[in-house]
This record gives structure tokens, C-alpha cells and sequence, in this order.
């Protein structure tokens, strides 16, 4: 299926905010330069879902009505991260040249995260002020909604501390302003306990955990593969290879564990039984960006004979996870504007760790994905007949 060309937008389409938890890293600088450029036509929209076929008439916020801001700990301006991305090959060259004033009214519109070494604020303190942007971001733009989407470095899982975590301050926030959720990270978001009863109450869709961009896509292929004919997977072994601020976090054995408990779930999940065998991360600065995925796998054929399957992945971090979180972006929206709340199994096509009950394998992902375009376009036609656009969300941040 190949990706629609255009990405022109009319001028008076309603504008939508996209609120990046790390809004200075290599996926969000990916995300608001990509964006920029499609929207220049200076690019295809290949890797976008939402351009294609599938989601026409779904009513989905056009690519060039997205106003980007975000949290950071950082203060590395995005016009020089985005440089420093082209100089590593993430980017074309001469791309940020030429979306340097898209990327610098974004990079205006990001906030200090937290908390940072010596911040004696209380996590209730810091949802407030997180709160307090976004609510100020979607006041100022005019926006008709924002969506907050987590692309920060992961972070250790909890471990006895009822405290939440940063990316459970951040999700908190969300929540209390009102906007649509997306945890594209394996870090804890949403999902801590404390958030259950806000969740329940905020009236917002969302959806996580944990993007699913490289060796795990493969796996949710692969997997359904063996199980469809009938071939007894004997041992599943991975490891991957990867630099840039992933790859140090990660050194972390606590955050590696995350990350590849989504991994591991998705083969269980797909075969049906837990094989023999582990997956490993490595960090390797010198990668920056780009990351290498092995996975070897030992299967019974006919009569027990023994086979095995070696795949290797290598791609761009960034440049896989970009189009992803601009599609995320515009379908968290439109499920706001359409009144959908809580979470979307139906998304569970883009993630490792999806919420709700969703299937594992890639293609029953797809054709639940097809149901929740079609879901979207009767909203569309909804909308068109009952209300005009934003006019049933007056509170900050788009809250029904």
C-alpha cells in the first residue's frame, strides 16, 4: 500500500497541539523536522500509516495544523540537535537549513522538565506546574486540543517505592489538562497506581507502551509465522546494539529489564509458550543513532529436524520511530474530538506493551487498526453534520 503524496492542509484547519515529554531528543527533533518538511513537500510521507489509503475520510488532523512544545531537561535548541542529527545521517542533508524556523518556533515553546538534581518540589507540586504548560501552550497557540506524547530516555522501573516516577508525573499532567495520552517509551507513565482513579475520571483516550519500531516488529511477524505452520520454536535469543541517549540509559540493568519485557512478551504472546533464550542490550556509543537487532531462532521441522532462523535488523532509531508518533499524534486526537475515551486496544498495531486486550501478532493488529479507521470515519461524518470543528471542546487542552 503505498502513502498518499500530499500533505497540504486547507487554511482554516483547527489547530492541534503536540506536546513532546522529551522535546529535545533525537526522536522529537525527527518528528517536528519531519513534519516540517512533509508539509513543505520538501519529502514523501513514506512511514506514516495515516497517509495512506487507509485512514481517507477519517478526519484526522492534517500533518501542517500540528504546533509542536514540550518538557526537557535539557537545553540543547533543536535547530543544533537537528545539525548534529544530519551531520550523523539521521537526517538529509540540508533538511534542518531548511526548516530552521519551524524547528526554532518549536524549540520556544519547551519547558524545563524535572525533576531536576536538587529540586525539592513535591510530586504533586511538579504535575502542577507541568500541568500549568500545557494548559499555557494550548491557551496561547489557540489550539483546539493537544495530545502529550513520551518519547523521553527510559527510565528505570519502579522498584518498592510507591512515588511516581518522572514519566508518571508527566502522564499525570496530561490527564489534569485535559489531553489525549500516548506512552511511546517502556517507562511507567499511565500505569502506575496512583493514576488509576484519574484515568478512570479524566475522560481522555490513550494509548502505549513502548513503540514498537524495529526487532520486536519483526517479532510479531515471525511469530505468527511459526505458530500458523505448525513449527515448534525451540529457543528465541536476541540482542541488540545501539548508541545515542537510548542505548546509555539502557545501560541501566533496571531500564534494560523493561525494555526487553516487552520484547520477550510479544514472542510468548505470538507462539503461544515461553522458549528457551534471553534478549540483551548493548550500548555502543560509537552506533550514535543507528542500532543493529539479532535474533536467532532454533525450530523443530517434520520428523524433529532440527532448523534455525538468524534475522538482523539495522535501522535508524529516529527515523523509525518519527512517522509513528506523528501517526499516534493525529489519531489521539481525532479519537479526543470524537468523544472516544479511556484506552485504545485498537492502536495496539504500534506498540510492544499495548493497553487493553489486544492480539500480539502484526496482521490481527492491522485489521483491528483498519476497524478503528473505519471507527474514525463514522465520527467524521458525525462531526461534519453535528458539530463544528472545537466547538465542543472549551476547556483547556480539549477536555469533552
Amino acid at each position: 500500500m503505498s502513502a498518499s503524496p500530499s500533505v497540504s492542509v486547507p487554511g482554516s484547519a483547527p489547530r492541534v497541539g503536540v506536546w513532546l515529554i522529551g522535546a529535545r531528543g533525537s526522536v522529537a527533533t525527527t518528528v517536528v523536522a519531519g513534519c516540517a518538511a512533509l508539509t513543505a513537500d520538501l519529502h514523501t510521507p513514506t512511514g506514516l500509516v495515516t497517509e495512506t489509503p487507509l485512514f481517507a475520510g477519517s478526519g484526522l488532523p492534517p500533518l501542517a495544523s500540528l504546533v509542536f512544545g514540550g518538557h526537557d531537561t535539557t537545553d540543547c535548541p533543536l535547530p543544533k540537535r537537528a545539525e548534529a542529527l544530519a551531520a550523523g545521517g539521521v537526517l538529509p542533508h540540508g533538511l534542518p537549513a531548511a526548516v530552521t524556523a519551524e524547528l526554532a518556533a518549536a524549540d520556544r515553546e519547551i519547558r524545563p522538565g524535572g525533576p531536576l538534581p536538587g529540586d525539592t518540589r513535591t510530586p504533586d507540586e511538579l504535575i502542577s506546574a507541568f500541568t500549568a504548560d500545557l494548559q499555557d501552550f494550548v491557551r496561547r497557540r489557540g489550539l483546539t486540543r493537544a495530545v502529550v506524547v513520551n518519547v523521553a530516555s527510559t527510565e528505570p522501573a519502579p522498584t518498592g517505592s510507591t512515588a511516581p516516577p518522572p514519566s508518571s508525573l508527566y502522564a499525570a499532567a496530561a490527564l489534569r489538562a485535559g489531553c489525549p495520552y500516548v506512552n511511546f517509551t517502556p517507562s511507567t507513565g499511565l500505569d502506575h497506581p496512583t493514576l488509576a482513579s484519574l484515568a478512570e475520571s479524566a475522560g481522555v483516550p490513550w494509548a502505549g507502551r513502548d513503540g514498537k519500531t524495529g526487532q520486536t516488529l519483526l517479532r510479531s511477524v515471525l511469530g505468527p509465522m511459526f505458530a500458523q505452520r505448525a513449527l515448534t520454536v525451540r529457543a528465541w535469543s536476541g540482542t541488540n546494539l545501539l548508541g545515542g541517549g537510548d542505548g546509555a540509559a539502557l545501560v541501566d540493568p533496571a531500564a534494560a529489564a523493561a525494555k526487553n519485557a516487552g520484547k520477550e512478551r510479544v514472542v510468548t504472546d505470538t507462539l503461544g509458550t515461553a522458549p528457551e533464550g534471553e534478549t540483551h542490550i548493548d550500548d555502543v556509543p560509537a552506533l550514535g543513532d543507528w542500532k543493529t537487532a539479532w535474533d536467532h531462532i532454533a525450530f523443530d521441522g517434520f520428523l524433529g529436524t532440527r532448523m534455525v532462523l538468524q534475522t538482523t535488523w539495522q535501522g535508524c532509531d529516529s527515523a523509525l520511530a518519527a512517522p509513528l508518533v506523528l501517526d499516534l499524534a493525529r489519531l489521539l486526537a481525532r479519537a479526543h474530538e470524537t468523544g472516544l475515551t479511556g484506552p485504545l486496544p485498537e492502536l495496539a498495531f504500534y506498540f510492544k506493551d499495548p493497553t487493553g486486550e489486544a492480539p500480539a501478532a502484526l496482521g490481527e493488529q492491522y485489521a483491528a487498526l483498519a476497524g478503528f479507521a473505519e471507527r474514525l470515519r463514522g465520527g467524521a461524518r458525525e462531526t461534519t453534520t453535528t458539530t463544528a470543528p472545537g466547538a465542543a471542546h472549551g476547556t483547556p487542552g480539549g477536555r469533552p
